[in-house]
């Protein structure tokens, strides 16, 4: 992948117009997920089919877009009430290869905070 092992990933929890590009991605990061396009995170929408993923995320010197269409099959369903919000980098790279995110046990240990003594 592009981006690094200990990136954010944020899953919009809502089907997705795939026309929407750079711009109308960023601003649904912005205006209804309350995040910040710009922060360095990665930010993933899928279409109502389940065939089609964007992936949006700011590499210091621009939006990129990352985009990807099954030919056949569909990705995690990624809008039901147990489904995950936030995942790891190896989780999005699991989901790209078209690996299903079941159960409630997150792939990834939970982040540590380091305190400052």
């Amino acid at each position: 992948m592009v981006w690094g092992n200990r990136i954010e990933v944020h899953i919009f929890n809502q089907p997705t117009d795939m026309r929407k590009s750079h711009d109308g991605l960023a601003s649904l990061c912005e205006h209804v997920m309350g995040r910040n396009p710009l922060s360095g995170q990665v930010f993933v929408f899928v279409n109502k089919r389940r065939n089609r993923i964007k992936a949006l995320y700011w590499d210091g010197t621009g939006i990129c877009l990352l985009y990807k269409r099954l030919e056949q099959g569909k990705f995690t369903n990624v809008w039901h009430a147990e489904a995950p919000t936030t995942l790891s980098a190896m989780e999005l790279q699991l989901m790209l290869s078209g690996a299903r995110l079941e159960g409630k046990l997150p792939l990834a240990p939970e982040k540590m905070s380091v305190k400052g003594g």
